[in-house]
């Protein structure tokens, strides 16, 4: 069978597992050519489709996630290594960056650090912004970490990231300029679609009965991190701003908000 038309046939399967059929089945039938998306759309459609297309398809039709069976996902303006064990990076997390890049304007933070930063997803990000930055990577896992050095070196940031596991924010002193955190904010017994929630990993997810333990943890541990003049950004689950901004209202902080693309507000600003 010729590429377009195993595409097209497979889009048609995916119909039931994925809300982008289309994308899915050209991202794996791309990684199965070992070519960028772009070289599958414009030279391989009249080629002939890869014997090792059907089973990678057979993978996301169980629900996989298509990160992890092409082992990539696009963020910002990187592209990271991802694997089961790490939270898949998300656009709606782009949003921190945003107001990152909104509130240093021409100036640059100096020192970054990344709570949660699973495969340095956002730490690695923020790097590649500002080139003069170094950075710290926090984890609660070992192999999240790994995945982070392993990104970093791909990315030639290695100089300037360091990853180190930790739960949040203990045993950290010294100010930063920038904050990023992504943490997990799902309810325990949320219902979840089944490409996350049996792939995923569970501590990057839930967070306790109302979804807000990482956040009372935060709270206690960030506001005074932040350098004068910085800014955290705190990514927020739909409809918790409210509760979330409550939990910060003692600190010494100035608290405002982001919506995402979607209209969702997303990121919970602080400044010092």
């Amino acid at each position: 069978m010729k590429v377009r038309d195993a595409l097209a046939e497979a889009a048609r399967r995916l119909c039931a597992t994925s809300d982008t059929p289309r994308l899915d089945a050209e991202l794996i039938m791309a990684h199965a050519l070992g070519v960028t998306r772009d070289a599958l759309l414009l030279q391989h459609g009249e080629g002939e489709a890869p014997a090792g297309f059907e089973p990678l398809l057979a993978r996301r039709m169980a629900n996989e996630p298509v990160a992890y069976i092409v082992g990539r996902r696009a963020f910002w303006t990187i592209e990271l290594g991802v694997g089961p064990g790490v939270l898949v990076p998300r656009a709606d997390s782009e949003t921190l960056l945003e107001v990152a890049v909104d509130h240093f304007g021409a100036r640059a933070p100096a020192i970054i650090l990344d709570l949660g930063t699973g495969p340095g997803t956002l730490l690695l990000a923020a790097l590649s912004q500002w080139p003069q930055a170094r950075g710290l990577g926090i984890d609660s896992e070992e192999a999240a970490l790994d995945l982070a050095r392993r990104n970093a070196s791909d990315l030639g940031l290695e100089t300037r990231a360091q990853f180190r596991l930790g739960n949040w924010a203990e045993d950290l002193h010294d100010p930063f300029d920038l904050i990023l955190c992504n943490p997990p904010y799902i309810a325990h017994g949320a219902e979840l679609p089944p490409d996350v929630a049996c792939f995923e990993p569970p501590a990057a997810l839930y967070a306790g009965p109302d979804g807000l333990d990482a956040y009372r943890a935060l709270a206690d541990q960030l506001p005074p991190l932040i350098a004068p003049g910085g800014i955290a950004c705190i990514e927020l689950g739909a409809g918790q701003e409210p509760a979330v901004r409550s939990l910060f209202e003692e600190a010494q902080v100035t608290i405002s908000s982001r919506r995402d693309l979607g209209g969702i507000s997303r990121c919970l600003i602080l400044q010092a």
